[in-house]
C-alpha cells in the first residue's frame, strides 16, 4: 500500500489493461545478432513452433471466410499499438493474431526487459495495488479508478504514469496506455513515450516512424477524452459493458479507499466522464520520444515529434479499412523489404511471395543496415 499522501495505481495485469509499448520486438538492428537469414519458403499453410513442432496458419482468402478480422478474432476493441504494428507492416501483425503466442525466446527476453524498466519508473512516482477481478466491468473499473486517481495528482503535483487513454476512432474503440504526461516549464502539457533499446544506437528511421504514429494516436485520443468528444454511450456499446451492475467487492473497498462513493459500474462511469470534461484538464502540447539504452539506462536520443491531424486520420482511416473486413492486409514495400529480415513468418508469407521479394532482395538491404 502507498504512504499517506503517495499516489497508488492499480496494476495493469490486475485489470486486464495493458498496452505494448516497447519497439525492440520489430526492430531490424536490436535482434540482427539473434536471427538467422530467411530459409527457403516452406509450406504456406504451417509454421514452425517453439517446441520445433508446425503450427496451423488458417487462411483467411474471401472465398473461404467472408467475416472482418474484427469479427474473427472476437475482438470488441483494438490497441492502440495494433496500429502501430500496421505501420511498420500490417502482414506481420495479422500473422500475430492469426498465432497468438508465437514470439521466439530472444524476442520474449527483449520485452520482458523492457517492462522491467517501465515498470521501475512507474514506481517512482506511484506504488502498484493489486486488486482482483472477477468480471469485465470490474476490469473496466480498474482503469476508471486509475484515471481518477491520476487526473487532481498531475493537476497537483504535474507528472503521471501510466495513464490509460480510450475512445472511438472510425467507428472502432482504441485503449491504450501513455507512458507518462508533465506539465513542461512553461505550463504546457507533454506525453514522454518511453522506448528502451537493447544495442546503444538509435533506431532506424523506419521504426521512429512507427514510434511518431504511435504517440500521435495517444494524443489524438487523450486530447478527445478530456474535450468531451468520447462518450459512455460508444464505451457501452463497443465492450458491452453493463452500467447496472454492482461492482465487486474489492473493487469497491479500493473505490472507498480513494474517497469515490460508487456501487456501480453505471456510477463510476459517469464519474470518470464528468472528471475528465470539468477538471480543466489541457489537450496535449507536445510529444516526445526517448530511447533508452537497457543494460546502462543511458538515454541515447529524444525525438521531437510534430503533431498532423489530418495525416494520423488518414493513416488510421487506412489501418481500419482492414479491420472492418474492407480489404486484405498489405506487406512492405520492395524499398522495405529488408523488414523481413526479422520476421517470425518470413517462411509462410503470402504477401512475400506474391509480391516476388526473392532471399537475394533481402540479404544485402540487412547487411546494410548493420
Amino acid at each position: 500500500m502507498a504512504e499517506p499522501g503517495e499516489e497508488e495505481a492499480v496494476s495493469a495485469e490486475a485489470s486486464g489493461f495493458s498496452d505494448l509499448s516497447d519497439s525492440e520486438f520489430l526492430d531490424l538492428e536490436d535482434m540482427q545478432e539473434a536471427s538467422t537469414s530467411p530459409s527457403e519458403p516452406g509450406p504456406s499453410s504451417e509454421l514452425p513452433g517453439k517446441d520445433g513442432k508446425l503450427i496451423s496458419l488458417p487462411k483467411w482468402k474471401r472465398g473461404l471466410d467472408v467475416s472482418s478480422p474484427m469479427e474473427r478474432f472476437y475482438l470488441k476493441y483494438l490497441y492502440v499499438t495494433d496500429l502501430s504494428a500496421q505501420n511498420w507492416c500490417e502482414q506481420q501483425m495479422a500473422y500475430g493474431k492469426e498465432l497468438p503466442g508465437f514470439l521466439t525466446p530472444e524476442k520474449s527476453a527483449v520485452l520482458d526487459t523492457g517492462a522491467s524498466i517501465h515498470l521501475a519508473r512507474e514506481l517512482e512516482v506511484h506504488d502498484l495495488v493489486t486488486i482482483p477481478v472477477t468480471t469485465k466491468e470490474d476490469a473496466w473499473a480498474i482503469k476508471f479508478l486509475n484515471i481518477l486517481s491520476m487526473i487532481p495528482t498531475l493537476q497537483s503535483e504535474g507528472r503521471v504514469r501510466e495513464f490509460p487513454v480510450f475512445g472511438e476512432v472510425e467507428g472502432v474503440l482504441l485503449v491504450g496506455v501513455i507512458d507518462e504526461l508533465h506539465y513542461t516549464a512553461k505550463g504546457e502539457l507533454e506525453l514522454a513515450e518511453l522506448k528502451t533499446r537493447r544495442r546503444p544506437v538509435l533506431p532506424l528511421d523506419a521504426q521512429k516512424k512507427k514510434d511518431c504514429f504511435q504517440v500521435s494516436l495517444y494524443k489524438y485520443i487523450f486530447d478527445a477524452m478530456v474535450q468531451g468528444k468520447v462518450t459512455p454511450e460508444s464505451l457501452i456499446h463497443h465492450t458491452k459493458l453493463h452500467p447496472e451492475k454492482p461492482l465487486g467487492p474489492s473493487v469497491l473497498r479500493h473505490a472507498r479507499q480513494g474517497g469515490f462513493s460508487v456501487k456501480s459500474m453505471g456510477d463510476l462511469m459517469e464519474l470518470v466522464f464528468l472528471s475528465l470534461t470539468l477538471s480543466d484538464l489541457p489537450i496535449i502540447d507536445s510529444l516526445k520520444i526517448e530511447y533508452i539504452h537497457q543494460e546502462t539506462a543511458t538515454v541515447l536520443g529524444t525525438e521531437i515529434v510534430a503533431f498532423e491531424e489530418k495525416e494520423v486520420r488518414s493513416k488510421v482511416q487506412h489501418y481500419m479499412a482492414y479491420w472492418m473486413g474492407h480489404r486484405e492486409p498489405q506487406g512492405v514495400d520492395v524499398e522495405e523489404a529488408w523488414k523481413c529480415r526479422t520476421c517470425s513468418y518470413a517462411d509462410i508469407c503470402e504477401w512475400r511471395k506474391g509480391s516476388g521479394l526473392p532471399n537475394s532482395v533481402l540479404e544485402p538491404q540487412a547487411k546494410k543496415a548493420k
